[in-house]
């Protein structure tokens, strides 16, 4: 097999599996990692790597900071002196035409959904938001288009009912990077079928803003709850409690017992039973029982700890 000249480009934890098999489990030579640049986090305001950088200085490897990829005739010429055979593109920027013409065998990209399913920035949250009992990793070559390109594999895993965007990015973060692997393998050895993708059968996976993240209690407790998982841990679905916001972190769906004290009530009442250590709020069908929550200034706890010492309205909306 043929050791392959790969620019590896990523900047967040999703991209540090692929890059770390790259190197210590592949016979090609990762000659360069892109990533963003050094930016403020957590409360200290000091500078910080990516996660992506940060692995790349531990490995020793050379690292390109790029924050505009198009029209940046600088970063254009540095990666061309490179010859590279591939780019390996993970969580990363859209790659301008004058970038992806630079590659002997083009660029590849590890996106978290079963394309042409979820194509876009969040498709993890969208599959879990919208009840899936499936997704999965696929390896694509880049082309003009978004997560459009022609597919060389694919590996799928199940969402239990239970599991959140955290459950299901973590795992991912591993399926994906095996798969890499093999498709750079595949492609090293001259043996990579690309499968067009049906565009037909795509739908959006969008990033998503704080308009996305408030709850409807008006729907079903079960679209509710997958809402809520879809959200968890980052961005975070909540509601309104007195005013402020009730961040939900994790909930399941209950039916409604037609002598319930939730019952007869509206939509969004909350009922805390401190003997038994449950919240319910009433949906739209059926209820959901509360299980960690952050109110607006306040730490995460569970629900029935929170409402154990709240003394305000019991009316989510």
């Amino acid at each position: 097999m043929t050791s392959l000249r790969i620019v590896f480009m990523g900047s967040p934890d999703f991209a540090v599996p692929s890059l770390e098999k790259l190197v210590g489990q592949s016979v090609h030579e990762v000659v360069a990692v892109v990533s963003g640049t050094d930016k403020k986090r957590g409360r200290g305001g000091a500078l910080s790597p990516t996660p992506v950088k940060a692995k790349a200085l531990e490995l020793e490897l050379p690292v390109i900071h790029a924050d505009r990829l198009k029209g940046n005739t600088a970063l254009e010429q540095e990666l061309a002196a490179l010859k590279p055979d591939l780019f390996v593109v993970v969580a990363f920027k859209i790659l301008p035409d004058e970038l992806l013409a630079i590659p002997r065998l083009g660029s590849v990209n590890v996106h978290a959904s079963l394309l042409p399913k979820y194509r876009g920035a969040a498709p993890i949250h969208h599959a879990v938001m919208q009840g899936e009992t499936e997704t999965g990793c696929t390896i694509f070559r880049l082309d003009s288009g978004i997560d459009t390109g022609g597919i060389i594999k694919q590996v799928k895993t199940p969402i239990g009912h239970l599991e959140t965007t955290g459950d299901v990015y973590t795992r991912l973060m591993q399926l994906g990077s095996e798969a890499l692997l093999e498709a750079v393998d595949l492609l090293a050895a001259d043996k990579a079928v690309f499968t067009p993708q049906n565009h037909a059968e795509a739908s959006p996976a969008p990033k998503l803003f704080d308009e996305h993240c408030r709850l409807d209690f008006n729907q079903p407790a079960k679209q509710v709850h997958d809402h809520i998982r879809g959200l968890s841990p980052f961005p975070t679905a909540y509601a309104q409690l007195d005013g402020k916001k009730l961040k939900i972190l994790r909930a399941e769906p209950k039916a409604l017992p037609a002598d319930h004290p939730l019952a007869q009530a509206g939509i969004g009442a909350v009922h805390a039973d401190a003997s038994a250590g449950t919240v319910w709020v009433r949906c739209g069908e059926n209820a959901l029982a509360l299980g960690e929550v952050r109110y607006e200034g306040k730490r995460q706890m569970p629900a029935a700890d929170f409402f154990r010492g709240w003394n305000g309205s019991l009316q989510l909306t």
